[in-house]
C-alpha cells in the first residue's frame, strides 16, 4: 500500500511541476479548448497567437491561426509560427512529435487534467503560474467562480440522496447514438451534477443500440448540440426509434448543451453542471 502511495505520488509531482511561470509567453501556442478558454478568462489573450480546432470559445478564437487537432499536431506546423511557449494537456500529440519539440528548446507544457471542480480550479492556478498571473489576481479570478462551486456542491449533497440516471450522447452514428460510458468526460460531467450514469457497463464512447438503451432507461438524456445538428427539434429527437421507448423521450426529459462547455472542464463546464444539476434537483 505505501509503495502505491508513493508511485501515486511521484506522479502527481511529475504533473505538477509543469506549472511554474514560463521564461516567455509572449508568443503563445494552445493545444486544448479549456485552456483556451481560461486563457481568456484570465485576460491573459494577449499572448495567444494560435490555438488547436477545439479552441472555439470565446468567438475572438477564430482570428487566431490554428494548428490543426490537438491530437495530431505537426512539428513543423507549430515551428513556423516562431512559439516561446505551447502548452496542452495530457491528450496533445501525437508523443512523437512533443518528443521532437523537446530537443527544441521550445518551452513546452502539459497541463494536468482532471475531470471534477476541484480539478478546473487546480487547471486554472496552473494555467495562471504558467502565463505569470500575480497569486491575488488568480485569487480573484477564482472568487468569481467559487458562488457557483458552492451552491453545484449543495445541489450534488441533494442530488446524490436520490440520483437521477443520465445518459449523455455525444452525436449520431447512422441510427446509433455514440453514448459517454466509464472513464469519459461525459462520466465524468455526470458525476459532476451528482447523478448517475446509466452506461456504466462499458468504458469510452460507444455506439448504444436501441435494445440496451431501453434497458438503460434513463431519467434524462443530454445531448451536445452537435449531436443535435441530425434532428429538427428536441421533439423529433425524443421520437427516434431508439430513444423513444425511455422515460426521458416519454416525459420530454431531453437537455442539449454545447459540447466544449460541458465537456472541455474549463470554466464553463462548472456553470453547465450547475445548470443541470439544478434541473435534476426539482423532479
Amino acid at each position: 500500500m505505501r509503495l502505491y502511495f508513493l508511485v501515486i505520488s511521484f506522479f502527481s509531482s511529475l504533473a505538477l511541476s509543469d506549472c511554474f511561470e514560463s521564461i516567455d509567453s509572449s508568443r503563445t501556442v494552445i493545444a486544448g479548448g479549456s485552456l483556451t478558454e481560461i486563457t481568456y478568462f484570465l485576460e491573459k489573450e494577449d499572448k495567444l497567437i494560435a490555438v488547436d480546432i477545439t479552441s472555439n470559445y470565446p468567438e475572438e478564437t477564430k482570428n487566431l491561426a490554428s494548428i490543426g487537432y490537438v491530437r495530431a499536431l505537426s512539428t513543423e506546423g507549430l515551428l513556423s509560427l516562431s512559439p516561446t511557449l505551447i502548452i496542452g494537456e495530457d491528450d496533445m500529440g501525437p508523443p512523437l512529435v512533443i518528443d521532437q519539440l523537446g530537443v527544441t528548446g521550445v518551452d513546452v507544457r502539459i497541463v494536468p487534467e482532471e475531470q471534477t471542480v476541484e480539478g478546473i480550479l487546480r487547471k486554472i492556478r496552473c494555467l495562471s503560474s504558467i502565463l505569470g498571473v500575480s497569486k491575488s489576481s488568480q485569487d480573484q479570478k477564482i472568487s468569481l467562480l467559487n458562488k457557483d462551486v458552492n451552491k453545484l456542491s449543495l445541489l450534488v449533497a441533494k442530488n446524490l440522496k436520490s440520483p437521477k440516471r443520465v445518459m449523455l450522447i455525444l452525436n449520431m452514428q447512422g441510427t446509433s447514438p455514440i453514448v459517454a460510458g466509464q472513464g469519459t468526460s461525459g462520466d465524468s460531467f455526470i458525476k459532476m451534477t451528482g447523478s448517475e450514469n446509466v452506461a456504466s457497463s462499458f468504458e469510452g464512447w460507444k455506439p448504444v443500440n436501441s435494445e440496451a438503451i431501453i434497458s438503460y432507461d434513463p431519467d434524462y438524456i443530454v445531448i451536445t448540440e452537435r449531436g443535435m445538428g441530425s434532428f429538427a427539434n428536441i421533439e423529433s429527437l425524443a421520437n427516434d426509434p431508439s430513444l423513444k421507448f425511455t422515460s426521458a423521450a416519454k416525459n420530454k426529459n431531453i437537455l442539449t448543451e454545447d459540447g466544449m462547455a460541458m465537456l472541455g472542464f474549463g470554466v464553463r463546464t462548472i456553470a453547465s453542471a450547475l445548470k443541470f444539476s439544478e434541473i435534476f434537483s426539482k423532479k
